[in-house]
């Protein structure tokens, strides 16, 4: 647990305090009367305080959500292995370079980590400008081979992330990892929504609830943004083994739609 208990005349700045801490698997509270704070350590109270944000994930949620996570991606990466093999021969016929794509992504706690998929864009210059932002794929991008569109648009390309789940960077359900300074209208995504590090309190996942009310694929538009963050929140409020399994069956129907994925 965390409280913040700033003194009067620095609060302007609390809103950007509570955002650094909002990554963070841990309540946090403010107080409430910060004169009555003297010497609470000592007479081992609890001071007064509003909670802002509560833990999403601890203890044996934690602990089934990790073992949900580790039977499930060893299951689908069995059962998934012919498809796995006939995708990585298909791009190494079609082109010539790896067959697999690795990016950095920020990850729980605003980790970064290495997201595995599979190639499915021509071995060009990196997508990151000069000022480190990162150019989405976009509807009929010039990047994308003939195979590598398939792959996008039956997800195939985002199947090597059961790799990430099983090393523990990536759940099966959770907000969709982004890559560091991704833009939206050609503003960082953190700099659209307030209180953005949020949806970095639980591990991202290789589908979420976002996902499978179809705010997946491009974001052209700072609302876009905000719809797909607005459900990670809820999901992240909301979280339940239950609500995981809900979202896997119906990522299921959302991946035979083909509906958003470029």
């Amino acid at each position: 647990m965390l409280i913040l208990a700033p003194p009067a005349d620095h609060r302007e700045g609390l809103a950007d305090l509570i955002d650094r801490f909002a990554c963070l698997n841990i309540e946090i509270h403010i107080a409430n009367d910060l004169p009555e704070l003297d010497g609470y350590v000592e007479r081992r109270a609890m001071p007064p305080t509003r909670r802002i944000l509560g833990a999403p994930i601890s203890g044996l949620g934690a602990l089934g959500k990790r073992l949900f996570d580790v039977i499930g991606a060893s299951v689908l990466l069995i059962l998934t292995l012919p498809v796995l093999i006939l995708a990585a021969l298909a791009i190494v016929i079609e082109t010539p370079g790896g067959v697999f794509f690795r990016q950095d992504r920020v990850g729980y706690r605003d980790a970064r980590f290495r997201i595995w998929k599979f190639r499915s864009m021509h071995v060009a210059p990196s997508s990151i400008d000069a000022e480190g932002c990162v150019r989405q794929a976009t509807r009929g991008d010039a990047r994308v081979t003939r195979v590598g569109a398939l792959l996008r648009r039956s997800s195939i390309d985002e199947l090597p992330q059961l790799i990430n789940v099983l090393c523990g960077d990536m759940s099966l359900v959770g907000p969709r990892p982004h890559a560091p300074r991704t833009l939206a209208a050609g503003v960082p995504f953190e700099d659209v929504v307030d209180c953005y590090s949020a949806r970095h309190r639980v591990r991202p996942g290789l589908t979420g609830l976002a996902q499978v009310r179809g705010l997946r694929g491009q974001t052209d538009t700072e609302a876009q943004v905000r719809a797909r963050v607005a459900s990670d929140f809820e999901y992240i409020r909301a979280w339940s083994l239950w609500l995981d399994i809900c979202i896997l069956f119906r990522t299921v129907g959302v991946v035979m739609k083909m509906h958003n994925a470029h």
